[in-house]
C-alpha cells in the first residue's frame, strides 16, 4: 500500500509548540487523540484505513515530534486547549473527535465544550470518571501516585528499571516489547529517539491529574453535563484489555443520550491498531 501524503503542522499553543499531520481528503475530518505513555504513532496502522477522509493526528505537549516545554503541573484545561488549537489552526469546522485511553475525556471535553464543531465523538478503550471495572495498569497507578513521585522518578532515572517496568506492562496489556506498536509509539517516550528527547516530563505531569481529573469527570457526570449532550457517540472497545475492560465501555455509553458500542473480541489495549480495518469502518460510518 503506497504511502498516505501528509502535511506536517507547527501549531501554535499557549504552552508550547505542538505538531500535528494531516492527511488531505473528504470532510468531515477525522481527529486522532493519543493517551499516555505513547504518542500518536499509535495511529499508524490505522491511518492509511481512514482514507479517503481527511485525517488529523497529532502530538500532545511534551510527546512525539511536539515541544519538550511541559512542566509540572499540567493545568487541568491544557489538553483541550491544544485541541482546540490544532482544530483552529489547521482549519477544521467539524471533525468526528477519536481519544484512545487519556486522550478519550479530552475529546469528550473538547465535544462538551464545542458541540458545534463535532459530528461525533469516538472513544477507544479509555475512560470518562470512575466505574465499576475500572483499574489502571501497575505503572499508570505508580505514576499517579504523589507520595511514591521520589521513588518514581528514580526508577524512571534507570534506564534498566525503566525498560523493566514497560516490559512489565507490555506484558500487563498483552503486548511484546518488540512490537511495532510498543517500539514506535511507547519505547520513545521513555528513552527518546534520533533528534528527540525523552517525555518524561510529560508522562508525569499528564499522569499527576489522573485523580484530579478523575473527580473532576464524575462531578460533570452528576450534574448532567454529559447526559445532556446530543452528539452522537461510538464507543470502540478491545474487548482483551483487562484494565479499559468491557464493562468500561458499557459505563461510558451509558453516559451519553446517543451512544452505540462495538466490542472487538482478541483486540487489546490499542483496538486501532489490532484492529485497523475495523475501526476505520465505525469511525467512516
Amino acid at each position: 500500500m503506497n504511502a498516505t501524503p501528509s502535511i506536517e503542522h507547527s501549531i501554535s499553543t499557549p504552552f508550547g509548540r505542538v505538531s500535528a499531520v494531516e492527511y488531505a481528503g473528504e470532510e468531515p475530518a477525522i481527529v486522532l487523540m493519543h493517551g499516555y505513555p505513547d504518542d500518536s504513532h499509535a495511529y499508524d496502522k490505522l491511518v492509511p484505513e481512514l482514507r479517503p477522509r481527511r485525517t488529523i493526528r497529532f502530538d500532545f505537549l511534551g510527546y512525539g515530534n511536539s515541544e519538550r516545554s511541559q512542566t509540572a503541573p499540567m493545568e487541568a484545561s491544557q489538553r483541550t486547549t491544544e485541541t482546540a488549537a490544532v482544530m483552529d489552526q489547521i482549519g477544521i469546522e467539524q471533525a468526528v473527535v477519536v481519544g484512545h485511553d487519556a486522550g478519550g475525556p479530552v475529546a469528550v471535553d473538547y465535544a462538551r465544550q464545542n458541540p458545534d464543531r463535532v459530528a461525533k465523538i469516538a472513544l477507544m478503550n479509555c475512560f470518562y470518571g470512575h466505574s465499576e471495572t475500572l483499574t489502571f495498569p501497575d505503572l499508570i497507578q505508580l505514576l499517579a501516585d504523589a507520595p511514591l513521585a521520589n521513588l518514581t522518578d528514580s526508577l524512571l532515572a534507570d534506564p534498566t528499571q525503566a525498560l523493566w517496568l514497560l516490559a512489565h506492562t507490555g506484558a500487563e496489556l498483552g503486548y511484546d516489547a518488540s512490537e511495532e506498536l510498543v517500539v514506535d509509539a511507547v519505547q520513545p517516550q521513555f528513552f527518546g529517539s534520533e533528534g528527540q528527547a525523552d517525555a518524561l516530563k510529560a508522562i508525569r505531569a499528564w499522569t499527576a491529574r489522573l485523580p484530579m481529573d478523575l473527580s473532576t469527570q464524575d462531578k460533570a457526570i452528576s450534574e448532567g453535563e454529559i447526559s445532556s449532550m446530543r452528539t452522537p457517540v461510538d464507543v470502540i472497545f478491545g474487548a482483551s484489555d483487562k484494565y479499559l475492560d468491557p464493562g468500561v465501555a458499557r459505563h461510558l455509553a451509558g453516559l451519553f443520550a446517543n451512544a452505540r458500542v462495538t466490542l472487538l473480541e482478541g483486540a487489546r489495549h490499542w483496538v486501532q491498531s489490532d484492529r485497523a480495518a475495523e475501526v476505520a469502518s465505525l469511525l467512516k460510518g
